[in-house]
């Protein structure tokens, strides 16, 4: 059995590290950097890093924050944001990333799925799925979640499979900062229908929820933010649950 992968995510904005509920109401959440470090110290799987405003407004992820992040894991490092084309993942590249993560580019241009897994290795590109239940469907929404799409979410996983993504990074946007646990559900129903490993993202609150989502949904990974931000949890203590449970970590 694989190891379940821990992963915290610095959602970044204006130079530091923010988190909302429902992707809205940001509050401040400390200094990217120095979270960075220390999810590498307590022995994070990965760390990710999205710069959530970059696609918004129209600009690429900040390098020099990126590169002062990279220079402080020696964990694999995933970055998203702003990514639009071939030089962009370069640069990241470059700037110390070991993996892209793409959102609402690749929907707006999914043969760029294909380009980035045939130049850099499908291990490399992650595609980021934002995900709102509306009308009894899971819908796939754009530009930090302000943009709703009519492409249904469980279609939008497959075809970024078919087209050479190494993972798929779901995030709930009705659970996003809830903390009242991830959508096991659909996480399940998800992971069911493809074969590369799956992240679960949005509505981590404590170790069980953890737990849950391994258990009933088997997800590769989970991610959180908050939690792990705020001290609310801390990684050793969670790995240490996960064991109890039955669950191989490392």
């Amino acid at each position: 059995m694989l190891a379940k992968r821990i992963i915290p995510c610095l959602d970044v904005k204006d130079g530091r590290t923010v988190k909302g509920v429902n992707f809205v109401d940001l509050r401040d959440a400390g200094d990217p950097v120095e979270l960075a470090w220390q999810y590498s110290e307590q022995g994070a799987d990965e760390l990710v890093f999205l710069d959530i405003a970059a696609t918004h407004e129209g600009r690429k992820t900040t390098i020099d924050l990126v590169k002062a992040v990279a220079r402080q894991v020696n964990i694999p490092f995933t970055i998203g944001g702003g990514i639009n084309e071939m030089k962009d993942a370069e640069i990241l590249l470059n700037a110390g990333a070991d993996k892209i993560s793409i959102n609402s580019a690749a929907v707006r241009n999914p043969q760029l799925i294909n380009d980035l897994a045939a130049a850099f290795g499908a291990q490399f590109v992650v595609v980021a799925i934002d995900t709102r239940y509306l009308e009894g469907q899971n819908f796939v929404h754009l530009s930090g979640g302000r943009i709703k799409t009519e492409i249904k979410t469980e279609e939008w996983v497959r075809e970024a499979q078919e087209r050479g993504a190494g993972e798929i990074l779901l995030t709930s946007m009705d659970h996003d900062g809830t903390k009242n646990g991830f959508d096991n559900g659909l996480l399940k129903k998800i992971n069911d229908s493809i074969t590369i490993p799956l992240i679960a993202s949005g509505g981590a609150g404590n170790q069980q929820h953890f737990v849950d989502v391994f258990q009933q949904a088997n997800v590769d990974a989970a991610l959180a933010a908050s939690v792990f931000h705020y001290g609310e949890i801390l990684i050793p203590e969670l790995k240490n649950t996960l064991r109890i449970n039955g669950l191989v970590v490392r």
